[in-house]
């Protein structure tokens, strides 16, 4: 019988989803509905499903907006010919790319403008990895799993440069780096790694907590890289983890035997769907839910000034 919830110190919305989500609302307050919205906005069904509801319409490509429409562009980031893409249909763009993807960005393009091959380290398909693949694609070259850093080609080995996705897992991102090291003892790489400060801290978070749990449950969304790296994290140290949506999810199964639960959250979640899952507990008798270790981030992004520098709307 679970008899303690103890919650991440760090968890939930990190400052380039706090960013994102407040571009999207204040340009709703700004300028109306419809606000388009290219690709989810952050990798989170709920905060999605919110901005919906409020006016904003989700597509998947800048054809489906209307000539002259408006259009925010994801945190994840987007590749050059999509900014020309919005251009050519006259469209009004905000660009809420979280700022340390426009530093991998800056970087992939800067290494590729010096000569370099640029390993990029990521998951294929993530709309991140797209977009930063596509700053220089004749440069860049992609690598996923340590297995592929054994036996990845390069031009020339003296030229190589390395980036990564910001969302990774912390330990195996450091095993790969750590084979190409040893392959390609002159690559170089950026002044400061690239794993964002808030996947690290909820990675960390999670290991701190681990002895003292039995089964970890992470709120996200199953697109959401940073959110899928603390579940392996959790069952990397042999402690059973699962992703939940929110607390509708929860399989009373998972708890049978578990006198104490770990709970956090991604970074793309909303700290009110953590509530609900501590609501959910303490509903079936769950006395102690608390804070496992109490730390705060102070990290701010600066919003677009496309959205913080118009007034809102007034009422008709």
């Amino acid at each position: 019988m679970v008899k303690r919830v103890i919650v991440a110190s760090h968890r939930g919305f990190c400052a380039g989803v706090e960013r994102a989500v407040e571009t999207v609302e204040r340009a709703l307050d700004i300028y109306g509905p419809p606000v388009y919205v290219r690709k989810q906005i952050v990798h989170n069904t709920h905060v999605v499903r919110d901005l919906e509801a409020r006016g904003a319409i989700f597509v998947e490509s800048t054809a489906d907006v209307p000539r002259e429409g408006r259009l925010i562009l994801a945190a994840h980031g987007v590749a050059p010919e999509v900014h020309r893409e919005a251009a050519d249909r006259n469209l009004a763009t905000i660009d809420a790319t979280c700022p340390l993807v426009t530093k991998v960005h800056v970087q992939v393009r800067r290494f590729a403008d010096a000569g370099y091959c640029v390993i990029l380290i990521g998951h294929a398909g993530h709309d991140e990895v797209v977009g930063t693949a596509s700053q220089a694609p004749d440069a860049v070259v992609l690598v996923e799993t340590l297995e592929q850093a054994r036996v990845v080609e390069v031009p020339d080995p003296e030229r190589i440069a390395y980036v990564t996705q910001t969302t990774l897992s912390v330990d195996e991102t450091a095993e790969v780096l750590a084979a190409l090291r040893e392959r390609f003892p002159a690559i170089v790489g950026p002044r400061k790694e690239d794993i964002c400060y808030a996947t690290t801290n909820r990675q960390l978070a999670v290991k701190e907590m681990l002895s003292e749990i039995d089964v970890l449950l992470v709120i996200g969304s199953a697109n959401s890289s940073n959110s899928t790296r603390l579940v392996e994290t959790a069952q990397a140290a042999g402690v059973a983890a699962h992703m939940i949506e929110d607390q509708s999810e929860i399989d009373e199964r998972w708890l049978e035997g578990a006198t104490t639960v770990g709970l956090t959250s991604g970074a793309s979640v909303p700290e009110r769907l953590l509530t609900g899952v501590c609501e959910w507990f303490e509903a079936r008798g769950v006395g102690e839910i608390a804070p496992f270790a109490a730390r705060s981030e102070d990290v701010f992004f600066k919003l677009p000034v496309e959205v913080s520098r118009a007034p809102a709307r007034t009422a008709a």
